[in-house]
């Protein structure tokens, strides 16, 4: 094999590999709302049931705004519980969002 070969097949190799991970990169994107709602409050330790009927409530009842805001604290993440995640959520200072997230969790605590 000439250089040239060999250059020639790894440099596919790379561009195979930048591709594949682009399509990776490009469908989890294509998570909805919902999907990445529903998986944040799965993180903070509510059940999947929960999580789903939460999810739903929220994403149509907050903007798309509200619910970026929502998601880019980290914290809620790391919350131990619903009781603490309610606290940070307050700590946005967003009455709508606070009163959104507070009876959806209710809601769904009482159905599930």
């Amino acid at each position: 094999m000439t250089r040239v070969t060999a250059a020639l097949a790894a440099w596919r190799r790379s561009a195979a590999l930048m591709l594949a991970g682009a399509v990776v990169a490009a469908v989890s994107g294509c998570a909805t709302p919902e999907a990445r709602t529903r998986a944040a409050l799965e993180k903070t330790g509510l059940s999947r049931p929960v999580s789903a009927c939460m999810a739903e409530r929220m994403v149509d009842r907050l903007s798309l705004a509200q619910l970026q805001r929502l998601g880019r604290i980290g914290q809620l993440q790391q919350a131990n519980d619903f009781d603490e995640f309610l606290r940070r959520t307050r700590a946005l200072r967003d009455p709508e969002i606070l009163a959104v997230v507070s009876s959806s969790g209710l809601v769904c605590v009482v159905r599930n």
